[in-house]
């Protein structure tokens, strides 16, 4: 993602494949290898007893998913499955998420940096678990968070000029 000052920013989500939830692991303009291992570690413990029942985590050859960052999944069995290289369909579920986070909330929002990509995306997560059991496609952003920065964008049509 980046921001309206031209500032990079990496973002690590998990997400539950069963149930497609998103767990927002962190933002940062650095990741590092020790970095992506600590966001594992939150994540473990904020899942608690449920990551026993992870059998499988799928991921990519990114160079910041070390050995350290699989041992953190693999203490509890879950076997680490590697997606094959420039493969984005066996990693669909992530992709689409991926789609869907710029579609109906990065491309609407203009970014300030860390602390307000992290904020927008846990909202973002909060809606979303709170429709959990909705119908598919009955989806929206938050017009409270969302409406005021996207408006400030918007310009009259010229059609509203013309007539005065």
């Amino acid at each position: 993602m980046d921001t309206v000052l031209l500032k990079r920013i990496y973002v690590l989500v998990f997400i539950e494949h069963g149930t497609r939830r998103m767990h927002l692991g962190g933002v940062t303009t650095h990741p590092t290898g020790n970095w992506t291992v600590q966001q594992a570690r939150n994540l473990a413990l904020s899942l608690g007893e449920r990551l026993q029942g992870i059998k499988f985590l799928i991921r990519d050859r990114g160079p910041n998913f070390t050995a350290s960052f699989d041992a953190v999944f693999q203490a509890t069995g879950t076997r680490i499955l590697h997606t094959a290289v420039q493969a984005p369909r066996m990693n669909a579920i992530c992709e689409r998420l991926a789609g869907t986070l710029r579609r109906e909330l990065l491309d609407r929002v203009l970014i300030l940096g860390e602390r307000h990509l992290h904020a927008v995306l846990a909202e973002y997560q909060t809606q979303q678990d709170g429709l959990r059991g909705e119908v598919p496609g009955s989806r929206f952003v938050n017009p409270g968070l969302f409406r005021a920065a996207f408006l400030r964008t918007q310009r009259a049509p010229l059609m509203h000029w013309a007539l005065r």
